[in-house]
């Protein structure tokens, strides 16, 4: 018995031996397996302190930035360029640091990220500014390299572009089959990229856009020799060999028909110059981005001598008598005036003042519904006041009628315009014309007879208001204000008032304007005896 039940005792720790062993055997696995969690984690971590590195990065670069940009931001926002990387940094990069938090969750951020989302700027509005540095490399004959190094006429900045803003200025405007800015703007991409700047962007990437813009240009030697380059550089790109067989085999063909000998591409770098820019929409452009630059103006001695100021007093008005306003000649034919001292600058102040709430993209009168609505050629932010918006408001409409001697109870009300980074109105009328009888039909006030323009700010550089039919530039000053008539006395439309508000290159234009319409002028502008008085 009892050697049974020693029997029993030893088979009883034997199997709690086993079980014991077992243990030690799943727990020697389980160390291992605790070693690699542990590695997992130190690369969780290694990833953790990456990523937070990426952030800090980040961070002190938007701190830098910002701490720049809000000690004066009317200022840092007057530069293009950083008007311009201020819409792509919102639209495009904070993005990819949403994503980049994302990849470990982060309440606090997200959150934050979602209450200010719906303030930010979208796909367009990044769009939107690349199109302005393009407008204004345009009008001002501007090349890209002189965006990209933030040297802009009568600026010193430290703003730049580096390679991959201008693969984003090219591939926007490739996009958009603007392939004469493609190549300008994937040209400079380039440059700065041999250069030895770092950037995100490859070369096989942008000789790719800038390959095939140059053949839409009718290019075909340099696009063959870029195509050559990019498929140098990536033998398996899915497109680079394609389009060289056909590029050459098109380019041949030219040459066959033509019965000339084939010439290298031409070894000068692509700049502003080396193509022609496409004709658009507008048969004045050429007049008209020359006067914005203060070129084509046809103020001569001899008009000159026929220009003269004067003190006016509004046809003996009280309220002008003891102070008359300052008048100045613009222009002889058609006669344009500028009044000096119209707005003071608490006047100004509290006009933007009411404004800046209000502001939504700018409207123009559709001239066959008469309805107000978008357009690409008019690019501001506007706003609509009325004199029971604020004291300051009626007040500056009695000063309108007072100097003008046209009542205003039949104009519309006082609109506020800021032209921004690129901002302009390309040349138009004011006036309705005959082929647009129902443009202020809903109105019932009649035409436009004149127009009455407050500048509410100075402009660094760019922002004249040109006539390109006579060749007149007028620029803005502070606090001044000019007025011409829209139609003669006839009620007929003078067409030589065809005007247009030029880029804004350096700062941000504030103007408010009255338009006057012909009902109750009656006896206050009487008619004229022939059509064109």
């Amino acid at each position: 018995c009892c050697q049974k039940n020693i029997l029993l005792v030893l088979k009883s720790k034997c199997c709690r031996q086993q079980s014991l062993y077992y243990k030690l055997w799943q727990m020697t696995d389980l160390l291992y397996t605790e070693k690699e969690l542990v590695q997992s984690l130190r690369e969780y971590i290694k990833a953790e302190e990456t990523k937070l590195a990426s952030v800090k990065s980040w961070a002190n670069k938007l701190d830098a930035l910002t701490r720049v940009s809000t000690t004066d931001p009317e200022g840092y926002l007057a530069h293009p360029v950083n008007a311009y990387k201020l819409m792509k940094r919102l639209n495009t990069e904070w993005n990819e640091l949403e994503s980049l938090v994302l990849q470990n969750p982060s309440d606090g951020f997200i959150s934050n990220m979602s209450v200010h989302r719906q303030y930010f700027p979208d796909e367009e509005d990044e769009t939107g500014a690349a199109k302005a540095l393009m407008r204004l490399q345009d009008t001002y004959q501007l090349d890209s390299e002189a965006f990209s190094k933030g040297k802009l006429p009568g600026m010193q900045s430290d703003a730049f572009l580096t390679v991959d803003d201008c693969f984003d200025m090219g591939k926007t405007a490739y996009n958009d089959a603007d392939y004469y800015h493609a190549v300008l703007w994937m040209q400079q991409s380039l440059k700065q990229l041999d250069a030895g700047e770092e950037a995100a962007t490859t070369k096989a990437e942008i000789l790719d856009y800038l390959s095939y813009s140059v053949y839409q240009m009718g290019d075909l030697p340099r696009a063959i020799e870029l195509t050559r380059r990019l498929v140098a550089i990536d033998p398996s790109h899915q497109r680079a060999g394609g389009n060289l067989r056909y590029f050459e085999k098109l380019l041949f063909k030219q040459l066959n028909e033509l019965n000339q000998a084939y010439q290298p591409a031409s070894e000068e770098p692509i700049q502003l110059g080396t193509y022609n820019r496409p004709k658009d929409h507008l048969p004045e452009r050429e007049t008209y981005e020359a006067l914005c630059r203060g070129e084509g103006i046809k103020l001569t001695e001899a008009k000159r001598s026929r220009l003269f100021c004067r003190y006016q007093d509004g046809f003996r008005n009280p309220r002008l008598l003891l102070k008359p306003m300052k008048e100045e000649d613009e222009w002889d034919s058609p006669h344009i005036v500028r009044y000096l001292d119209v707005l003071s600058s608490e006047e100004i102040d509290k006009i933007k003042e009411l404004a800046k709430p209000r502001l939504a993209r700018a409207t123009v009168r559709d001239p066959k519904t008469g309805v107000l609505t978008t357009a690409q050629y008019r690019v501001s932010k506007s706003a609509w006041l009325e004199g029971e918006d604020d004291p300051v408001i009626a007040r500056v409409n009695q000063r309108i009628e007072d100097i003008t001697g046209l009542t205003v109870d039949t104009a519309e009300l006082l609109q506020v315009a800021n032209y921004g980074v690129g901002g302009q109105y390309e040349p138009h009328y004011d006036f309705s014309r005959r082929d647009e009888p129902d443009a202020f039909k809903r109105l019932g006030t009649g035409n436009r007879v004149a127009t009455f323009l407050n500048y509410m700010s100075d402009v660094t550089a760019g922002g004249a208001t040109v006539f390109p039919d006579f060749g007149a530039a007028i620029w803005p000053r502070k606090g001044t204000a000019v007025f011409w008539y829209n139609l003669f006395k006839s009620g007929e439309g003078d067409y030589r008032t065809r005007h247009a508000a030029c880029p804004v290159l350096v700062g941000s234009k504030w103007v408010s304007n009255k338009w006057i319409h012909e009902r109750g002028q009656e006896f206050r502008r009487p008619c004229g005896l022939t059509e064109v008085d």
